[in-house]
């Protein structure tokens, strides 16, 4: 049996490699796929850009945002040669609202962190937010910093097709463009959705309403 998965960008998305907004994350063609639907999807959720919007303007916090300062020891990592007590808390907007929407969602979905906080997510962001401890996803070692790895790809993009092993899933990102989705849509044969969220604003209800839909779908 062949499904065909279509799932579209709420309003007012943006994304940095100028693609369209209304054009759909990706098209997928399943092919006797029936199985997996006894299995949720993963979601995978970055916390830099999609809940906590760190390029909005430094003195403007988003509306409905707080502010937390926090010494992760990832963040303490990237300052060499200073004594922990040293260093400036990183500053982190995390809206509390955006906890029961991740919570309504883990009905749907396995919530997975896919951020550089790694297990540290748990530690800092779950809680303000009312989430349980998640499943992590552990970044090889020598794991290159944000960015591409060098050929245009976001270095993220292969690691999640490798941990997704076939798995449907969504992921919400800052740093997503065509070239992860073209990527996705070789290599991965199950349904997938790459969700660019804009780091000035965050995760939006429209983001929520289509992550519902295509795990809906799925």
């Amino acid at each position: 049996m062949t499904r065909r998965v279509r799932v579209w960008r709420g309003e007012g998305a943006g994304e940095g490699d100028g693609d369209d907004s209304a054009a759909p994350l990706l098209v997928r063609t399943v092919e006797g796929r029936e199985d997996m639907t006894a299995t949720r999807p993963l979601l995978y959720l970055d916390v830099d850009g999609p809940l906590n919007p760190y390029a909005a303007k430094p003195q403007r916090r988003p509306a409905g945002y707080t502010t937390h300062r926090m010494k992760p020891d990832g963040w303490i990592a990237r300052h060499p040669g200073q004594p922990p007590a040293a260093v400036k808390p990183l500053r982190v907007w995390l809206n509390e609202a955006h906890g029961p929407e991740l919570r309504a969602l883990a009905t749907r979905f396995e919530l997975t962190w896919a951020t550089t906080w790694v297990g540290e997510a748990n530690t800092f962001i779950a809680p303000v937010l009312g989430l349980p401890e998640l499943p992590v996803v552990e970044w090889p070692d020598g794991a290159p910093p944000p960015g591409t790895d060098g050929s245009g790809l976001f270095w993220k993009t292969r690691h999640l097709v490798a941990h997704a092993a076939g798995r449907p899933f969504a992921w919400v990102d800052d740093e997503l463009g065509s070239r992860d989705r073209a990527h996705v849509n070789v290599h991965h044969k199950a349904p997938a959705l790459l969700l660019y969220v804009d780091p000035r604003l965050g995760l939006l209800a429209p983001d929520f309403t289509a992550l519902a839909e295509f795990a809906d779908g799925v």
